[in-house]
């Protein structure tokens, strides 16, 4: 027999039914987000790195979230009074809950990857991500979003609430809507500690403390991946707030929360751009990309509770510190926070969650908020805003102080092992090998994938490259040595093909002759490029005159700026081909 149509459900079950799919509908879109941070992060470090970077990624998500099942909920419902077994989603059975609270979990530990990038060991990374998920997040949301969930009893008798559930519940009334602080402030200072007790990468400072620049290998990458996380961190805060929330407008509505959210994030990068603006007269791409970045983290904690001008406020002011808290970090404290995960998370977590009282919409805080007829009559309530500030400050305070407190003593541990860090010949060539016996982007192919494709070069009918062969250049074999513009490579090629010399090995290489040196500019910092990069071409010839085969390259490559390379022909005493044994002029 059929079962009850959806028509015939009470008002009460559709309400329900329709909440618990949009938070489903958003927990899918924060998930998306690791797809942002793979993006981000490996388009920040260096290309030796990348597979690294996006390896943690992916085990951030596949070990955190099974660990959260299995112990993290219940350390939070132990925590908070509720009992293991009940607040187990393995045996509680509430799994969109849990679920929900999983992926702003995983995207706390997942934070701290960009911070360690480029030499902690897969390892000791893992076994950090074990722990937060198990332990370290599970028991800040224990005297946070959990207090008092599981009972008025549980919220006095829980092993961390009994602690400090009174001083972030309503007594006091920490605020923190989606996880400005408990999350991103997390995560942003968990990254920073474990970057400082992981010491900073090879050749990052100079022995006199001067800070060098690494750019990382994909500008491409990384701001593909903002424009990634700024979608699913919609999420975050507006998934946040009820399907049915009231109307369109107003103190705690979807509408509020998804304006505020969209302002904010918009005038983080227009603050981090105007500064690397005045400081470098130039606007920095990836500091306007983390902008984005930090004006959503500072808004995330409060995206209910803000006045329209109040988004502007706090998204100018994060995307302003940026800039100013990275130099202080890598400068001033010599911590190499490779992707800047505290000042984009961290500090700019930490400063929407204190900017709350001073922005708030009447009725977020008992008895005070900010209106403008208030500002005008003098009546502004600022017992009303000191109370919340003092519960902000105190919040902020107790999240940092056990995450810094966790979080180093773990790294520590692990760096007393011997475990933390890769060796420096590892380091030196690359994590993607050391760790994982695999290149990112592979040179012209390797293995049995087949043949590099050709793009304008000479191929017989059945595929096979003309050899050469013959009495030219005076009865020998001769080189003819280029080296030119990536660019030109498809040109250079079709010049050979058309004097009879399709034949050419063709190598990437950089160097430094008569082209002079350029400046780049990596998040605000200048460094300067003396090495360019070039393609080598190689062509070895018998029956085909040398000096065509020079010519051919000169003219095929020629742009008439400088820059364009040189070409060399160089004597060659002998040939021998592997297969036939033959040796000489047949042998090429």
């Amino acid at each position: 027999m059929i079962g009850g149509l959806v028509l015939q459900a009470s008002a009460e079950e559709m309400t329900a039914a329709i909440n618990e799919t949009w938070i489903l509908t958003v927990t899918f879109l924060i998930f998306f987000m690791h797809a942002g941070f793979a993006m981000l992060e490996s388009g920040q470090v260096r290309s030796k790195n990348v597979a690294n970077q996006l390896t943690k990624n992916m085990l951030t998500w596949a070990v955190g979230v099974t660990v959260f099942f299995v112990i993290g909920t219940g350390i939070e419902a132990l925590a908070s009074g509720g009992g293991f077994v009940e607040g187990t989603a393995a045996g509680g059975g509430n799994y969109v809950s849990w679920l929900y609270g999983a992926v702003f979990a995983m995207t706390a530990a997942t934070i701290v990857s960009g911070a360690v990038a480029g030499r902690a060991k897969l390892r000791a990374y893992m076994t950090y991500t074990f722990l937060l998920a198990a332990i370290i997040y599970p028991v800040i949301t224990a005297f946070t979003w959990a207090a008092g969930a599981y009972g008025a009893e549980a919220a006095t008798t829980g092993l961390v609430a009994r602690i400090t559930g009174v001083l972030l519940g309503e007594q006091i009334g920490f605020a923190d809507f989606a996880g400005g602080m408990i999350v991103h402030g997390m995560g942003g200072i968990a990254g920073l500690t474990a970057a400082a007790i992981l010491g900073p990468r090879m050749d990052r400072y100079d022995g006199d403390g001067s800070v060098n620049v690494i750019p990382g290998h994909s500008m491409t990458f990384a701001v593909l991946g903002t424009l990634m996380l700024c979608f699913g961190w919609y999420g975050f805060n507006v998934g946040t707030a009820a399907a049915f929330a009231t109307g369109g407008a107003g103190f705690g509505s979807l509408g509020q929360v998804a304006m505020t959210t969209t302002i904010a994030m918009a005038m983080g990068a227009v603050g981090s751009a105007a500064v690397s603006l005045v400081r470098s007269g130039k606007v920095d791409t990836l500091y306007t990309a983390n902008g984005m970045l930090a004006g959503l983290a500072a808004i995330t904690a409060i995206p209910n509770t803000t006045h329209w001008w109040g988004a502007f406020l706090v998204g100018i002011l994060a995307g302003v510190q940026l800039p100013i808290v990275f130099d202080i970090v890598s400068e001033r404290f010599g911590i190499d926070d490779v992707c800047a995960v505290f000042p984009v998370h961290g500090s700019a977590g930490v400063l929407g969650a204190l900017l709350m009282p001073f922005v708030a919409l009447p009725g977020a805080i008992p008895g005070g908020g900010l209106t403008l007829s208030a500002i005008v009559n003098g009546t502004v309530n600022l017992s009303a805003i000191l109370n919340q500030f003092v519960a902000q400050v105190v919040g902020v305070v107790i999240i940092g102080g056990w995450t810094l407190t966790a979080t180093a003593v773990v790294w520590f541990v692990l760096k007393a092992a011997g475990q933390a860090r890769v060796s420096p010949e590892h380091e030196r060539n690359g994590l993607d090998i050391s760790e994982h016996g695999t290149n990112t982007y592979p040179e012209f192919g390797r293995g049995s994938s087949g043949p590099t494709a050709t793009d304008g070069g000479y191929v017989e009918d059945e595929g096979i490259v003309r050899p050469d062969g013959g009495v030219a250049n005076d009865g020998g074999i001769k080189m003819v040595m280029g080296f030119i513009r990536p660019d030109k490579l498809s040109d250079v090629k079709k010049g050979l093909a058309e004097v009879g010399a399709p034949s050419l090995t063709v190598t990437n290489v950089s160097g430094r002759g008569s082209q002079p040196a350029k400046t780049g500019q990596w998040r605000g910092e200048e460094y300067s490029v003396d090495l360019h990069q070039k393609v080598k071409v190689e062509c070895i010839v018998a029956d085909i005159p040398a000096e065509d085969v020079a010519e051919a390259i000169k003219e095929a490559g020629r742009t008439g700026e400088p820059g364009d390379g040189k070409v060399f022909i160089l004597p060659v005493e002998g040939a021998y081909q592997i297969r036939t044994g033959e040796s000489g002029q047949s042998a090429v």
